[in-house]
């Protein structure tokens, strides 16, 4: 069985304050969905909103002095967001995954539909360096293409298409969980926050109901 996840790479939240988090492992992955509970969604978004957390040269508005505002400031005043992770992609049958590599960000999850609909070919990240190329009606994912006899996952291109609408739905529920969650524990925000998160996960402001 081949299970395709939308993940989210997460780090310690050691020190946060502003809302209540999870503790969990650092750079692991938290696979994206409707199911999330309350303080895994308040580590998610967290985590999102640090990816953006840092100071550039462009003429955005000056950073707030308040701890919130400052926290949320990348988040709501950057147009081209970041949010680490990726596509997990788990062979269950083997027990062979692979995953996004460093610099790889889940605002290009639709990157994947250029193996089924564009130049045929897609990589995510480095260390390690994923690919995934179609092979007439195959879809290969090679877990690592900087190595020698790396892994692979082999799957019809039908089911790769399916997999990938399953994961736009995972996202679609992740923000309207996240939407539903900012306007209880941000309400002063909560309407641009889930813009933002929207465009983070590159998709339409009408998934949120």
């Amino acid at each position: 069985m081949i299970v395709l996840q939308p993940v989210l790479e997460i780090c310690s939240p050691d020190g946060f304050a502003l809302w209540p988090v999870a503790e969990c492992e650092p750079y692991g992955f938290l696979p994206l969905s409707g199911a999330l509970g309350p303080a895994e969604l308040g580590t998610a978004i967290m985590r999102i909103a640090d990816c953006n957390n840092i100071e550039t040269d462009d003429d955005r508005p000056p950073r707030p002095a308040d701890p919130l505002g400052s926290f949320l400031h990348g988040l709501l005043t950057t147009h081209d967001l970041f949010a680490a992770g990726g596509l997990r992609v788990t062979d269950t049958a083997t027990g062979t995954t692979l995953l996004p590599g460093c610099c790889n960000g889940l605002e290009e999850w639709r990157d994947w539909l250029e193996v089924l609909d564009g130049d045929g070919w897609a990589s995510f990240g480095h260390d390690p360096s994923p690919l995934a190329e179609r092979l007439g009606d195959t879809v290969r994912l090679t877990v690592d293409s900087e190595q020698d006899e790396s892994p692979v996952i082999e799957l019809p291109v039908s089911e790769l298409r399916r997999l990938l609408a399953t994961a736009e739905r995972d996202l679609a529920d992740f923000l309207q969980l996240a939407a539903d969650w900012a306007a209880q524990h941000l309400p002063d925000h909560a309407s641009s926050v889930t813009a933002a998160l929207a465009r983070a996960l590159n998709l339409p402001a009408s998934s949120v109901r």
